[in-house]
């Protein structure tokens, strides 16, 4: 019989529950790429040998060889129906335009020109971003689940059956919004349409205000549809209740002042299919209420056999079929072009699953976890910091507000507030990162050009209390963090023998993490996380509505979805919330006041929350990336605490340096970049992050192709910005320290994701 644990780092609450991230290909599927004895035979030519003569002719015909080899290899891992259909879900014009290409060419020595070389790079790319990044997408990323046992000696697997237990395939919201656009073009259905007045409108009998600009007067008819416009009753039901008002002139008054929003809107959520469909279902003329329901009919069920496909081609053929239904349904197209304003999902529809492997972790984990209550800490530290920095700009912003008499609603206050958090607040952010990594230097005391630095455990607590004190929060969504954790161990049994080592990979902060949607849609039972929650906050929250989406981090995925019925949801800007739930409140019916010293919101049902929480979504966005307790130096060591490694060692390296780079022979590169390697200390395997490159890759300095891409990346950079850096850490844990396994005893790379509660002030 097992027993959970209730695991607490200090003040810090860990939920019972966490999530088990790792790709869906095994690790070891990198290493085919390394070829047995080439990096033995590069390295016989020390730094100072010259690359000729007959030991350099020997060495270019065995790399020729090993190159068509590998070429061969990449040509097996492209064929693999399980690769093919994750590229097909990642990017699907892929697979014609160069993975059948490279499948119909034959590898020899002479035919290894540009192009194949190119297609051998395309598919290095793909394969290492699905052995070794720990994504959450698709059955290449799928979701694991663990709870804290205490009958687990280390880390106890329950493998299940196969890579995945549950699959599903979901809308991204950009594309049902097209559809309900091109709905909302037909008058028919367009006439039942709730019309809904902006959230930062404030009407004050028939004077209407907008934030920044001078009241107005409206006539009695006007302010009387304006007051119903409320996103609930449609424009037919708002004429039924004014017979004496020309509601339709109103209305497009109203809407072209914007002061009215009146279109089809679905909801944000995981489900805008459903959203629009109970939608659709409200429409009272039967005829144009069917046409809708047959359009969303037929791309729900291209959406079916997209998730009934078996294989690559049904696979393949399921997704063309649905985008052709798409534009011939809304004429926008069906993918969106990748660019720097381009939110993610790009395509119609993804794909999240859930792994089918379980675990359980132990004591003896929890104890090899304890150094992190301590950088909890001091991360508390810094959100309390900067909530007290922006809290005291906003203050001024209220005085001002308040000194023009009556109460200061929310919606001007919000908006007098956007110029703090788009400069001062900001400036501070920068301010207390610097500060933050200067009171954790004195913390860890890094000796000049150390490698490797253990830090008693003892030593760091007692220094983080006297750095950064007691200090917590900030604002609500503050008291959640949620950090990475990667296991280094060959296998569960080592673990068992206390043969580890824990990594801290990020420190999300002021988020609860395992809150997004996709996370939550493939847990087993998500009621278990809303007690969580309960336990966390038995009393309701005032979350703010926030966009759908924007160009960087936010989607349908990411957004928090553990949202309760007692939590109240505020519009600032953005109503992207149903009009119709319960405890949703437009940011022009709520006030602020402020009581000793601390700035409040009062909903019209009287209930009061902290000011900084309307703006948690900003406030978590500008403190997400501030945990750098290392400053961003040419080279930084490992640290570690205990038996938890909290910095990776780093270094900061310019591009245009990097000589081997620009060499254009391969097996003459390949030489030079390990000598580089040798020169710098660069471990064997490393992630790499370059300002030209849209995510980390991975490099492997024993590879051939590996090598080659790291080349490419560093000429971009090179060409971009003379003076660009590179930044390398090395891969902590490596392939060969993969502990997680599937039913057949394959093994993969993992991170665990849990989530801290601050219970500092709790009860």
């Amino acid at each position: 019989m097992t027993e959970d644990l209730a695991p607490s780092l200090g003040r810090w609450r860990l939920w019972d529950q966490f999530a088990l991230r790792g790709p869906g290909f095994p690790a070891d599927g990198v290493l085919r790429l390394a070829p047995a004895g080439l990096a033995e035979a590069a390295d016989k030519f020390g730094t100072a040998d010259p690359l000729d003569g007959t030991p350099w002719g020997e060495f270019t015909g065995l790399f020729a060889d090993t190159a068509v080899e590998n070429a061969r290899v990449l040509q097996d891992i492209a064929r693999d129906p399980a690769f093919r259909t994750a590229v097909a879900w990642q990017n699907r014009p892929v697979l014609t335009s160069g993975i059948a290409p490279f499948l119909r060419w034959t590898p020899t020595a002479n035919s290894r020109s540009s192009m194949p070389r190119q297609r051998e790079e395309l598919v290095a790319h793909y394969w290492q971003r699905f052995c070794v990044k720990n994504d959450t997408i698709g059955f290449f990323g799928p979701v694991g689940w663990g709870r804290w046992d205490t009958a687990t000696e280390g880390v106890t697997l329950e493998p299940g059956a196969g890579l995945t237990a549950d699959s599903t395939v979901y809308w991204a919201s950009w594309g049902i919004d097209a559809l309900a656009k091109t709905l909302d073009d037909d008058p028919a259905l367009h006439e039942w349409t709730a019309p809904r007045r902006v959230p930062f409108l404030v009407l004050d009998g028939d004077r209407v205000r907008v934030p920044g600009r001078r009241p107005v007067t409206v006539p009695e008819e006007t302010a009387a549809v304006l007051a119903r416009c409320d996103g609930i009753r449609t424009a037919r039901a708002l004429a039924a209740e004014l017979p004496g008002t020309d509601v339709p002139a109103v209305l497009a008054d109203l809407v072209a002042r914007r002061w009215v929003v009146r279109r089809l809107e679905i909801p944000a959520g995981t489900h805008p299919d459903r959203a629009l469909r109970a939608w659709l279902e409200t429409v009272g003329a039967p005829e144009p209420r069917e046409r809708g329901l047959a359009a969303l009919d037929r791309l729900e069920e291209g959406r079916r056999k997209v998730a009934a496909a078996r294989d690559t081609d049904q696979l393949i053929s399921a997704m063309s079929e649905l985008e052709e239904t798409f534009v011939a349904l809304t004429g926008t197209p069906a993918v969106r072009e990748k660019s720097a304003s381009t939110a993610p999902c790009r395509a119609l529809v993804y794909s999240d699953t859930r792994r089918s492997v379980t675990a359980r972790l132990g004591p003896a984990v929890l104890d090899a976890l304890h150094p992190l209550g301590a950088l909890m800490d001091s991360a508390g530290w810094l959100t309390a910091r900067l909530a007290a920095a922006v809290e005291a700009e906003a203050r001024t912003v209220y005085a001002r507000l308040a000194a023009e008499g009556g109460p200061v609603d929310l919606a001007s206050f919000w908006f007098g507030c956007l110029p703090v958090l788009h400069g001062p607040a900001r400036a501070a952010a920068d301010r207390l990162q610097g500060e933050f990594a200067a009171r954790w230097s004195r913390v860890l005391a890094v000796p000049d050009g150390a490698r490797r630095v253990d830090v008693a455990v003892e030593d760091v607590e007692a220094r983080v209390r006297a750095e950064f004190g007691g200090e917590a929060g900030g604002w609500t969504a503050a008291r959640y963090l949620s950090p990475d954790i990667m296991l280094a161990a060959d296998g569960a049994d080592a673990v068992a023998r206390g043969d580890f080592t824990l990594v801290l990979g990020e420190l999300h902060l002021a988020s609860n993490t395992l809150g997004a949607s996709l996370f939550t849609h493939q847990h087993p039972a998500v009621e278990e996380l809303f007690a969580l929650t309960d336990r966390d906050h038995p009393g309701p929250r005032l979350l703010p509505l926030i966009p759908k989406e924007n160009r960087s981090r936010l989607s349908v995925r990411v957004r928090q979805t553990l949202v309760r019925p007692e939590d109240h949801q505020v519009a600032l800007a953005d109503f992207t919330a149903d009009p119709a739930r319960p405890r949703t409140v437009r940011s022009a019916d709520a006030t602020v006041t402020e009581r000793d010293g601390h700035l409040l919101v009062r909903l019209p049902d009287g209930s009061e929350f902290p000011a900084l929480d309307v703006f948690a979504h900003v406030l978590t966005t500008l403190a997400m990336d501030l945990f750098r307790p290392l400053p961003a130096t040419n080279h930084t060591p490992r640290v570690t605490v205990g038996r938890l490694v909290v910095a990776r060692e780093t270094w900061q390296l310019p591009a245009a340096e990097a000589g081997f780079a620009d060499e254009k022979d391969e097996a003459r590169r390949y030489v030079r970049a390990r000598r580089w390697r040798e020169r710098l200390g660069l471990p064997r395997f490393v992630f790499v992050v370059s300002p030209t490159e849209p995510r980390p890759f991975y490099v492997d300095f024993d590879s051939p192709v590996y090598v080659t891409v790291l080349a490419k990346a560093l000429r971009r950079l090179a060409r971009k910005d003379p003076d660009g850096r590179i930044t390398v850490t090395e891969m902590l844990p490596t392939p060969e320290q993969s502990w997680l396994t599937d039913d057949e005893g394959r093994r993969y790379t993992s991170e665990l994701r849990f989530v801290a509660f601050d219970t500092a002030g709790e009860g």
